[in-house]
């Protein structure tokens, strides 16, 4: 930089203001930039991120991402946080013990800034034991996690909405497709299961006419919810309304009433959650819960940037605003 400052005759400072954007006389940017590109001058990362204790990059640990929910989480995460001057790095830790535990050994290892972790497995003592003092943003339902920053969505609510939205539309014998029956959340990856289900179940009592049917999942895909939506016909041919734990098991569910040579929302209502890209796309198009994406990114990514500039800041717990977002898998009232 002082080869460069001597060369265009100024000082270092007026170089390291040109190259950082900052206000310099145009007569006086036009000169250094020209000595640069002479030169081939190239700022020292490395150098500044060493003196600045900073690497400008932060992880992503989520469960996997072949998956609508986690894939769009990823890309709006990676543009929201560039805006920040930040870089993400994307792990999948297939919502296993060892998996979270790598992932934040991996982001301390790299110096990473900071870390967004969806975690399963790792209790809070796992957390902070592994992480010390790497900044860590917690995504999820984990309610045992709270220690730490924390963003979730509205997971009882939204399921509840969902449900009653079949209810008010004259559905009166549910399948709640991918979810386990009603339980307190048990403080691992399926706490978001469990809440929806109460909310499906709170909806329900609501309703003495009204019946659901639980058919839990260990996975989550597509097939998935072709399979379990047969499965309810057959238990319960008259069902009339399926409320499904996100919008792949949802669209999964779509063609496994094709299959039965039934019709949505003719012969059996549908809807979702997550309100993923596909959910807009679908034949029918799927009536779904929207749970703030936005909300949670901008949450997430805010708090991340919060606790890298003050690991002393008390934590912050934010639960985002949903809504129910109506297309054709539901009949209009």
């Amino acid at each position: 930089m002082r080869d460069v400052a001597d060369a265009a005759g100024v000082s270092a400072m007026t170089v390291s203001n040109v190259l950082a954007g900052r206000n310099v006389r145009s007569e006086t940017r036009e000169r250094v930039l020209a000595v640069v590109e002479q030169t081939g001058y190239r700022v020292n990362v490395a150098a500044q991120n060493l003196r600045r204790r900073r690497t400008g990059v932060v992880g992503l640990a989520v469960h996997e991402l072949d998956s609508h929910y986690f894939s769009m989480l990823a890309a709006r995460l990676t543009a929201r946080l560039a805006r920040e001057g930040l870089r993400l790095v994307v792990e999948q830790t297939g919502a296993s013990r060892q998996g979270e535990l790598a992932a934040i050994s991996g982001s301390r290892v790299n110096a990473y800034d900071g870390l967004l972790l969806s975690a399963s497995d790792l209790s809070a003592e796992d957390v902070a034991a592994l992480a010390g003092d790497l900044p860590v943003v917690m995504l999820g339902e984990r309610q045992d996690l709270q220690r730490f920053d924390h963003v979730e969505m509205a997971n009882t609510a939204g399921a509840r909405d969902a449900a009653q939205l079949l209810l008010d539309r004259g559905c009166r014998r549910l399948a709640a497709v991918g979810l386990p029956q009603p339980a307190a959340a048990d403080g691992s990856r399926r706490d978001a299961f469990r809440l929806r289900a109460a909310g499906v179940a709170a909806a329900v009592e609501g309703s003495p006419a009204a019946r659901v049917r639980f058919h839990e999942s260990a996975t989550y895909r597509a097939a998935d919810g072709l399979r379990l939506t047969l499965e309810a016909l057959q238990l319960e041919p008259r069902t009339d309304g399926l409320v499904c734990a996100t919008d792949t098991l949802a669209l999964g569910a779509l063609r496994g009433l094709a299959d039965a040579g039934l019709r949505a929302p003719d012969d059996v209502q549908v809807v979702g959650f997550d309100d993923v890209p596909d959910a807009s796309t679908s034949v029918p198009s799927l009536s779904t819960v929207a749970p703030g994406h936005d909300e949670m990114v901008d949450a997430a990514a805010r708090l991340l940037v919060r606790r890298i500039a003050d690991r002393e800041a008390p934590p912050e717990h934010v639960i985002a605003s949903h809504r129910l977002v109506l297309r054709e898998s539901t009949r209009r009232p």
